[in-house]
């Protein structure tokens, strides 16, 4: 996907980055494969805000997306790439030539016509759904199971890669998008290639409302509230925190404490995450 850049004297569509893919539809979701999606807008099952400045957001009707890709040794074609505003990449319309239709995540370089298939015996092609096993050393997948049968759970957003680096007994060695090493099982599937719209991040806002849209309401400084609402508020002027450290809005330690005291032991996990 291309980002073309809009030349307007407009203050809201000044240097305005929008897709230049011509290939995407941008009718109706499948009807079969749709349903409603109620916004919880941060709250709980009691109504309590858990997740702060949510709300607002513009309604969704959810696309059921097949992680599992267990329509196995069955061909599909590509009908359609559309648009999806539960997450930010793109996702397939597959027709199999059983009559069955799905949806997928886009892989990046999967156009229009095209013929996709799942199970052990596909080709080592982009959109293919694979077991570890089936795969040679250092293929970029993407739609990464953790058990088998449970459908894809890792590398999912737009853009995202994972390597096979290197089998041993029954387990394969991932490299994951964050850095991290684990083990998974061989015989869970993965999907080949690369998750697209990788040039999403490149795509900004030009307006407040463009995060209104998202569901993101604003978040205000601790300094600028009263001493009722945040430990940080109060005083004449700009006044700095005055304590030794910063306080979250319920007065616990952050900003040099880590939030998790016991971190769990996962023998699957050669090398985690980088801490950033």
């Amino acid at each position: 996907m291309r980002l073309r850049l809009s030349k307007t004297s407009i203050p809201k569509a000044h240097n305005k980055k929008t897709s230049d893919s011509l290939r995407m539809k941008r009718n109706k979701p499948c009807k079969n494969l749709t349903y409603g999606k109620i916004a919880k807008s941060g709250r709980n099952n009691r109504g309590i805000i858990t997740s702060r400045h949510r709300g607002g957001a513009h309604k969704r009707v959810y696309r059921e997306i097949d992680f599992r890709r267990d329509n196995l040794n069955v061909a599909g074609r590509v009908a359609s790439i559309e648009y999806d505003p539960n997450r930010n990449t793109y996702i397939c319309l597959i027709n199999y030539i059983d009559g069955e239709r799905r949806y997928i995540l886009h892989p990046r370089g999967l156009n229009i016509g095209e013929t996709i298939m799942s199970g052990p015996d596909a080709l080592i092609s982009t959109g293919n759904a694979l077991p570890l096993t089936k795969m040679p050393l250092g293929t970029i997948i993407h739609n990464v199971e953790l058990k088998p049968e449970r459908g894809g759970q890792l590398v999912r957003a737009a853009g995202t890669i994972a390597k096979i680096v290197a089998k041993e007994g029954q387990l394969a060695t991932i490299r994951l998008p964050s850095t991290e090493i684990r083990l998974i099982p061989r015989n869970c599937l993965a999907s080949i290639g690369r998750v697209g719209n990788t040039d999403i991040n490149n795509k900004g806002f030009k307006k407040a409302g463009s995060k209104r849209w998202l569901g993101k309401r604003p978040k205000v400084r601790g300094s600028a509230m009263n001493p009722v609402d945040h430990p940080h508020g109060g005083g004449e002027g700009r006044t700095p925190i005055g304590r030794k450290k910063p306080l979250t809005p319920w007065g616990h330690v952050t900003l040099g404490r880590g939030s998790q005291q016991k971190r769990c032991v996962n023998p699957l996990i050669l090398r985690r995450r980088k801490e950033s």
